[in-house]
């Protein structure tokens, strides 16, 4: 499930262009870090027949990101073992909190894995958003 950008960077690139840049119209500009995506650690979710269905990062200061699901793998358990395999990797990095910010309909999501929202609403790419955190038990 933990990939890395150099290896893995066309099936990552892929999914968030399908569901980002294509599904929910970010611009391009916003989307690619490349900087920042080769710092970070990736996971990278496969269906059965080995097909990328999902992914996200997490960020060297403990910031989640770019959690993408394709439609057809959503609601059966793809995003949360996305997160928790991006949770793990926050715990094995000494993080102590983990923050992310959560595209609004998704703070339910969220909400149930642990973490609080605070703060008002706030657009993101053209998207309403939300800063949540979650404190890391020992």
């Amino acid at each position: 499930m933990r990939v890395s950008w150099l290896a893995d960077q066309h099936a990552l690139r892929a999914l968030r262009t399908r569901v980002f840049i294509e599904e929910q119209k970010v611009p391009p500009s916003l989307e690619w870090d490349d900087l920042v995506d080769a710092q970070c650690w990736h996971v990278l979710a496969r269906d059965a027949d080995g097909q990328p269905i999902g992914c996200g990062r997490l960020l060297p200061d403990g910031v989640i990101g770019r959690m993408a699901v394709l439609p057809q793998a959503r609601s059966r358990g793809v995003g949360a073992a996305l997160l928790e395999a991006l949770l793990q990797a926050a715990r094995e990095r000494g993080h102590r909190v983990v923050t992310l910010s959560a595209q609004v309909h998704a703070l339910g999501f969220y909400a149930k894995a642990g973490f609080i929202a605070a703060g008002e609403v706030y657009p993101d790419a053209g998207i309403p958003h939300r800063a949540m955190s979650l404190v890391l038990p020992d």
